[in-house]
């Protein structure tokens, strides 16, 4: 698709069956999109026909549906390898998602790689699965874990970061865009800034890779984690992006088949690179299927896509803010279709049952975010999220809600 097409919302929407219902006999509005975007009929398709059509193991195989199921999987190795830009097809490693990427990282890289003393710096804006997997490393490691503060409109402090950056730091773990506000982080200069006292970078690329461009070679980070079901494609699928000479250096995340070369009861000697990280059984079917995600993706176009998604959540923004009694959370410039507020007394779980009665999905609470929600001093906070199948029509429908239930709740 050319940098001048326009997307064509309604035939989009024809490609998402679950749309095509009724939610307590209102017309579902999906704004949970953050959570997990819902998925075209060809990545059903996709797993329906694996299972109906070649069901194998893949790689061990010499028979014909082992070989036609081997060949679907290596398929999406090297269109996420496209997708992302990575230099070496070998550095695309499959994983459930985001958080068993982080964790391999962290138990491998870190276990093997961090003594006593050392720092790891996050920041305020992370999931739970990029602050945990760090902090039990931490301990085990009894290194020192440093988080980057963030600013009253959600944005990292580039200069507290600096600060915190030393000889010290040997991971710095931060997300490309924050799934509870949005923000688009500058990650490539935080990138850059940890290179030079000669840290390692991990991107947690969950909120990213639906929305933005991802070049890992031009960003230069060292890992990168995708999850499928945040994209298009099925749960339970995901890639770990690692430079080669870092993930050749790293121990097995786990043992057992295919990451094997010969094992003896006396020793084991390990498989090379992508094999090493991909112990047992996979999730062949999901895996294939994300092949289909990012098709649809790449046939759209990430420029038309953000251009959609971003007028649309200036469209929400402008028609929140009139709103009395509402208050948005994370008003940065740059962000991705994601957006927070609260209302003036009103618990978030209220709000988001008021708007479920009228077919209006959203999330309500902490977002696996609380200590960002502790920095601005609220237990929670309703986010609504943007696909590219949404609609202003829709916005609308949510803004008349949200207008009803604060003169409903209103003293």
């Amino acid at each position: 698709m050319n940098a001048t097409a326009v997307i064509d919302i309604e035939k989009i929407r024809t490609q998402f069956p679950v749309l095509d219902q009724k939610v307590n006999g209102k017309p579902l509005i999906y704004f949970d999109n953050a959570a997990t975007n819902q998925k075209p009929q060809r990545v059903i398709d996709a797993l329906v026909n694996y299972y109906q059509s070649y069901n194998a193991n893949i790689h061990r195989g010499i028979h014909t549906l082992a070989e036609k199921a081997t060949k679907a999987y290596e398929d999406t190795r090297h269109s996420m390898q496209k997708f992302i830009n990575a230099k070496h097809v070998e550095e695309i490693i499959f994983t459930r998602g985001v958080t068993e990427s982080i964790n391999l990282v962290a138990s491998s890289y870190g276990r093997a790689f961090l003594k006593e003393g050392d720092e790891i710096i996050i920041s305020g804006l992370e999931h739970h699965s990029n602050i945990v997997p760090w902090q039990i490393i931490c301990e085990e490691k009894k290194a020192k874990l440093k988080v980057i503060p963030i600013s009253e409109i959600g944005e990292i402090d580039l200069d507290e970061y600096r600060n915190l950056l030393s000889t010290k730091t040997k991971i710095v773990a931060v997300n490309h865009a924050s799934n509870s506000l949005g923000t688009i982080n500058p990650i490539k200069e935080i990138i850059r800034l940890a290179h030079e006292v000669g840290s390692v970078v991990l991107i947690d690329g969950a909120q990213a890779a639906a929305h933005l461009d991802i070049d890992v070679q031009d960003l230069n980070c060292d890992f990168y984690c995708i999850s499928s079901h945040k994209m298009y494609g099925p749960t339970g699928a995901g890639i770990l992006y690692g430079k080669k000479d870092l993930l050749e250096k790293m121990p097995p995340y786990m043992g057992g088949g295919e990451m094997i070369k010969d094992v003896t009861f006396a020793k084991t000697t390990y498989n090379d690179l992508h094999y090493k990280f991909e112990a047992g059984t996979p999730n062949i079917a999901d895996v294939i299927a994300l092949k289909e995600a990012i098709d649809f993706i790449n046939s759209l176009g990430k420029e038309q896509i953000a251009e959609h998604e971003n007028d649309l959540l200036a469209y929400a923004v402008e028609k929140l803010s009139l709103i009395a009694g509402v208050k948005l959370i994370g008003t940065s410039k740059e962000k991705v279709s994601v957006q927070s507020f609260i209302i003036d007394g009103i618990h978030p779980f209220d709000i988001g049952q008021m708007l479920d009665a009228r077919g209006i999905a959203v999330r309500t609470g902490h977002h696996c975010t609380q200590p960002l929600m502790d920095r601005f001093g609220i237990e929670g906070t309703v986010r609504v999220s943007f696909s590219v199948y949404n609609t202003k029509a829709e916005i609308d429908e949510l803004v008349d809600g949200v207008k009803r239930i604060v003169n409903f709740m209103k003293p």
